[in-house]
């Protein structure tokens, strides 16, 4: 009876200096992050943006030691479909306005802590060393095959289908059609030859020297392509979500944008 009682108080001891242990680094963790520990932040945004937010992470983080950027880039429709199933994001930048308004609908983000900050172009693109004879949109009923973004979940596959519609080339070229997962696979399509002609943002093109540009769609025959950027509720970092979301407006992280081909709104 009493090794039994020894046993048990013997039990007790342990538990309690386990939960001592572990209170004491929950303490530290916390005093950690008061001292000074970084604070990660995510970001979810539209593969087009890439070089521009990459750019723009490193002058932000110069400026706030505390804070490091981690961004998810991909498709507008697939980065808003995964915020809506509960992905731990901090801020979306969506290269599509309905893609950023559903999450707003779904009161995931709130419409003050939204901006639509750039905008850009959607162009024709060839291969450099091309031999077809595509030198308008109109020529790419003489391309076999064409790669544009799966238009469901790629906001420039949405415009570019809105572009051959309104053109009335769609049906006459919809067999020609190569979709892609995202806007920078169209581009890789173009530059390794696999296709005759593609549909990406100016943005794209212009960092690319592998492919031509020939021509670009004018305005009216698609929506209009712009960049909402916001910051999602409920944030465990909102303070430096707000410092980031901010900085994005800023005149030197504008500057970057325009660097890489993005419009000013």
């Amino acid at each position: 009876m009493k090794k039994t009682y020894l046993m048990i108080f013997s039990i007790m001891l342990l538990a309690a200096a386990v939960a001592g242990c572990s209170n004491d680094e929950a303490e530290k963790t916390e005093m950690k992050a008061q001292a000074g520990g970084k604070v990660e932040l995510t970001v979810s945004a539209a593969v087009s943006l890439q070089d521009a937010l990459n750019d723009i992470k490193k002058s932000f983080e110069k400026e706030n030691a505390n804070v490091e950027v981690h961004y998810n880039f991909g498709a507008s429709g697939a980065l808003q479909q995964q915020i809506s199933q509960g992905a731990p994001v901090d801020l979306f930048f969506s290269a599509a306005e309905d893609k950023f308004d559903k999450l707003v609908e779904e009161n995931l983000i709130a419409e003050k802590n939204g901006i639509d900050l750039v905008g850009n172009d959607l162009v024709l693109v060839v291969p450099k060393d091309s031999k077809k004879e595509i030198g308008s949109l109109e020529d790419l009923t003489k391309a076999e095959k064409i790669s544009i973004g799966t238009p469901e979940s790629v906001p420039a596959g949405q415009y570019a289908k809105q572009t051959l519609e309104s053109m009335n080339l769609f049906k006459e070229v919809e067999d020609r059609l190569v979709y892609a997962k995202d806007v920078r696979q169209v581009l890789t399509y173009v530059e390794t030859g696999n296709v005759d002609a593609g549909l990406v943002y100016k943005t794209d093109a212009l960092n690319s020297s592998r492919v031509e540009i020939i021509a670009a769609a004018h305005a009216d025959l698609h929506d209009p392509i712009i960049y909402p950027v916001g910051m999602i509720n409920d944030l465990n970092h909102a303070k430096e979500a707000k410092l980031f979301y901010d900085y994005l407006q800023t005149e030197d992280s504008m500057k970057i944008f325009e660097k890489y081909g993005f419009k000013g709104l």
